[in-house]
């Protein structure tokens, strides 16, 4: 008879208290927060916030929750490392080969839905937030709120932006539009886009303004190896 398999035997081990101090102050960095600001934010007393950083003994899990949420992290990014970091960390390819895309290419890239990012020009300087868009017609259009931070004026030139990197193949790409933005009024317009792709902003809320980008310019890049292993087909 089989005895049985040992629970503990591939137990993943306690994260290092050392690392956990370490993420606390390169996001509390990060944030600009001081010390007497985090424990103020995570409802404990300084000196006790200090006693945890520096007594390199396990966390009480309890008080790393609320350090965490006074982070904007949650208790597993905290605790283990965050498991989303941008995109390109790998190295850059062996034989790098930059080429300019045609215009069927950007649109072939950019799909008929994604998330990009707009650009616009506000207060003291540019400001670019993320968007889900939806292509329509050869323009870009996305829903958001009247009186948001992604609600251009009519008639405003904006940017618009998509990428994509691949960290294991070191391949990436960027397509790059400028043009006009208008506001959808048609109600029979809005009912169309509405029916015929559904686009739901990921950021939610009441956002019945459709923007529709009409591109002046449209240009994309690739990079990739070149070579018996090329990656630009």
């Amino acid at each position: 008879m089989n005895s049985p398999a040992d629970p503990t035997a591939h137990a993943v081990p306690p994260p290092d208290p050392a690392d956990i101090a370490r993420r606390i102050a390169e996001r509390q960095g990060r944030l600009e927060l001081t010390e007497e600001a985090l424990a103020r934010r995570a409802g404990m007393a300084p000196t006790y916030l200090r006693l945890l950083l520096t007594a390199r003994t396990d966390f009480d899990p309890a008080s790393l929750l609320r350090i965490a949420a006074a982070l904007d992290l949650t208790y597993e990014e905290l605790r283990e490392g965050r498991s989303d970091p941008p995109p390109g960390q790998g190295p850059a390819p062996a034989r790098p080969a930059l080429v300019h895309l045609t215009t069927p290419e950007c649109w072939d890239r950019l799909g008929p839905r994604g998330v990009g990012r707009i650009a616009l020009s506000t207060g003291p300087g540019p400001t670019v937030l993320p968007v889900n868009y939806t292509a329509d017609a050869g323009t870009i259009v996305y829903r958001t709120d009247p009186n948001g931070a992604a609600a251009p004026m009519r008639g405003t030139t904006v940017s618009f932006q998509v990428d994509h990197v691949d960290d294991h193949l070191s391949t990436g790409w960027s397509v790059l539009i400028t043009g006009t933005a208008e506001h959808i009024d048609d109600v029979e317009a809005i009912q169309r886009l509405e029916t015929a792709y559904r686009t739901e902003p990921w950021a939610g809320g009441n956002r019945p303004l459709w923007v529709r980008i009409q591109p002046d310019t449209i240009s994309g890049r690739r990079i990739g190896t070149i070579g018996p292993d090329s990656h630009l087909h």
